[in-house]
């Protein structure tokens, strides 16, 4: 099975995502059967920024023991040989937030991304937060600022088109924008709150995961909106 585990947003320092992340470990250490789980965490969006990296061990090894690495290739040349081994060895891939659409082109043009597909096709659990989240969709809406050419401004953009779908992270923070977006040019799309995920299982949504915030499925119809709640799949 294919899987997708795209969380909204939240703080992974003060981890108000944990109860996702505890759903997340879980299936790596599945997956990973009687061996220690490993955890591959990318942090293109960010730049490489390294104490994020640090962040994500200190929860995944601290809390959940999982043995994690890292894969860096924005301010050094990426050594394919090297870089395929720690996806090969990973069980689950966890990308972490930033710029969406400095992510997408750079894992393009460094040969990244053909590595999380083959590792998304055999099955290898693929998580993130943020951008790691939405960039797996057909259509989101980003604060890039390559494409919005400004600080705190969103836009429409095409993402990675593994799930066909509009999404927006961040969608307690930018509902009124997004919905207006939603109303006037598309029938369906999907809001992921701060502390909320949704989980994807060969490519269709299948419910919805908490840390204290929501998932929706937004509807619009003749200009009229309607939001439904994403079920969760937490103690189902």
């Amino acid at each position: 099975m294919k899987r997708i585990i795209a969380i909204g947003g939240g703080d992974l320092r003060s981890r108000t995502t944990l109860k996702i992340d505890e759903y997340i470990a879980g299936l790596a250490k599945a997956r990973a059967g009687e061996r220690r789980a490993n955890a591959l965490f990318i942090p293109t969006a960010s730049h490489d920024y390294m104490p994020y990296y640090n962040t994500f061990h200190k929860v995944y090894t601290g809390v959940f023991d999982i043995k994690t690495d890292v894969a860096l290739s924005v301010y050094k040349d990426v050594d394919m040989e090297k870089m395929r081994a720690k996806f090969e060895k990973a069980d689950m891939i966890y990308v972490g937030g930033g710029d969406t659409v400095f992510m997408i082109e750079h894992w393009k043009k460094t040969g990244i991304l053909p590595l999380i597909q083959e590792a998304y096709e055999r099955g290898v659990i693929i998580s993130g937060l943020s951008a790691g989240a939405i960039c797996w969709f057909s259509d989101i809406y980003t604060d890039s600022v390559s494409v919005t050419g400004e600080e705190d401004k969103y836009a429409m953009f095409k993402g990675i088109n593994w799930i066909n779908g509009i999404i927006s992270p961040h969608y307690n923070q930018r509902m009124l924008d997004f919905d207006k977006i939603v109303c006037y040019n598309y029938e369906r799309a999907y809001g992921i709150e701060d502390d909320s995920a949704i989980v994807i299982e060969d490519g269709e949504i299948v419910g919805s995961l908490t840390s204290g915030g929501v998932a929706w499925e937004i509807t619009s119809e003749n200009g009229a909106l309607k939001k439904n709640e994403i079920k969760s799949i937490q103690n189902a």
